[in-house]
């Protein structure tokens, strides 16, 4: 028998998605709070590494992913002026039967993971959050947004960088802003772009872009941070920085046009200490680490969180700290690995150092990637 007989996981993006649907499927009784009202996921696209990739495999998605993604192997490394000058071969994180990398609309992974969470017989509030919770030793008491309460044996808070659950529990932690903002539009994909290619340089410190399918991608620019309050007209914004680069981005710059399907945000980062757990309640995914997109494994390391903790939950006959400290384990430094280094590609570009050596920090993340959790 698992570990549990009944589980409520507040936040229904990414990581309570991947927890809740082997959990199901094992027969475990899942609600999942939401507190948007849809699916519908923020932002314009996803790059998701082999990590991640391996995750969702294992949730036997691979092939719903592979047909709505676009897949790569390689980076490409370009001057401001659009000349290419080298090409990397992506480390392939999650074996050699899956792709270094795929690129993908991020409602569209948002509704594959949702199909399956339906499919795997999880039930799903949305409009709804957890407002109290008390740890009773044996079960979890909740009272939820809506008026409505529970009792579970287990309160996974999966609702993101700025968790209520954590508050809820007493975990001091909050983001931080890196001093750098991400500038992202979903729009057509060029002729030749078939991968990633990133400009260090120009006006902005990142430009990149990253194919999501045969007609679509998404482009960023990380820039200076800048006030939410004082960003103004997004589309001339994001089109004068644009005009500092060339090759693909003569064609992107000709398809931001609309507000809306421009995305501003900051870059963040948090590190939940270990334990993630208090008693009964325990934090996954961005909720206990979030990570500037510099090494692109935010959602991966979602995914494993997620993996990892369904693996125990379904191998323990009991619910203990042993069990959350052997979640620890296998998540904690891994996940804090990856935002000491994401943090570190960040602060180079903040403060240019002449002996960076980004090649190899990046280089010894891909290797540990490549380890299962």
């Amino acid at each position: 028998m698992p570990a549990v007989g009944n589980v409520l996981i507040v936040g229904g993006g990414t990581t309570g998605s991947a927890l809740a649907i082997p959990l199901a499927r094992a027969g475990v009784t899942v609600d999942i709070a939401e507190i948007r009202p849809g699916t519908s996921a923020l932002g314009s696209g996803i790059t998701l590494q082999g990590n991640a990739l391996r995750v969702l495999r294992d949730l036997g998605l691979w092939d719903r992913v592979a047909a709505a993604g676009f897949p790569f192997d390689s980076l490409g490394l370009r001057a401001p002026d659009g000349t290419l000058l080298t090409e990397i071969p992506d480390a392939r994180t999650g074996g050699p039967g899956l792709p270094a990398t795929l690129g993908m609309n991020r409602p569209e992974l948002a509704a594959i993971l949702a199909d399956a969470v339906r499919e795997a017989g999880a039930r799903t509030r949305f409009g709804v959050t957890a407002e109290a919770l008390t740890d009773t030793g044996d079960q979890v008491e909740v009272r939820l947004s809506d008026g409505t309460s529970g009792t579970y044996d287990l309160v996974v808070g999966a609702d993101g960088i700025r968790s209520a659950v954590r508050a809820l529990i007493g975990i001091d932690a909050a983001p931080r802003p890196t001093g750098m903002g991400i500038w992202r539009v979903h729009t057509r994909r060029p002729a030749g772009v078939e991968r990633t290619d990133l400009v260090y340089g120009g006006p902005c410190f990142i430009a990149g872009y990253c194919p999501t399918g045969p007609d679509t991608m998404y482009a960023y620019l990380a820039d200076k941070v800048r006030p939410r309050e004082a960003i103004g007209d997004k589309v001339a914004q994001m089109r004068a920085l644009a005009e500092g680069y060339g090759g693909a981005w003569d064609e992107i710059r000709e398809d931001i046009t609309d507000p809306d399907r421009i995305n501003y945000t900051w870059f963040e980062s948090l590190l939940v200490d270990r334990p993630w757990n208090r008693g009964r309640v325990v934090l996954a995914g961005d909720a206990a680490h979030a990570c500037p997109p510099t090494l692109a494994q935010g959602a991966a390391q979602c995914l494993e969180d997620a993996a990892v903790l369904a693996e125990l939950l379904l191998a323990a006959d009991r619910l203990d700290q042993s069990l959350f400290d052997a979640y620890m384990d296998r998540r904690h430094e891994r996940a804090k690995a990856v935002v000491e280094a994401s943090l570190q590609l960040a602060d180079w570009q903040l403060n240019p150092t002449p002996d960076a050596d980004v090649p190899g920090l990046a280089g010894r993340i891909s290797a540990l990637m490549a380890e299962r959790p």
